[in-house]
């Protein structure tokens, strides 16, 4: 699989839950970039959000965004020299 535009916006916006409280979701305003606007909604789709705008997590939407988190901690992790 690819990433294109739509997969990495959605990656982002999965980033921006807060995954330590559950009860802390994530609104995506009216104003707001349409691609991030349009992510919302994709999430909403495939069911990992509660709402269009954003919402909370579901369970599968949890897990998807700890994988995420997960990757770009990786990604962004520096390596010590040996």
């Amino acid at each position: 699989m690819r990433l294109n535009d739509e997969i990495v916006a959605e990656i982002h916006l999965l980033s921006l839950f807060n995954l330590v409280s559950h009860q802390e979701g994530v609104k995506v305003h009216h104003d707001a970039e349409p691609k991030m606007i349009e992510a919302a909604q994709r999430l909403f789709d495939k069911d990992l959000t509660t709402r269009t705008d954003g919402g909370y997590l579901t369970d599968l939407g949890l897990e998807a965004a700890e994988h995420a988190q997960r990757v770009l901690t990786i990604l962004g992790a520096k390596k010590s020299s040996d």
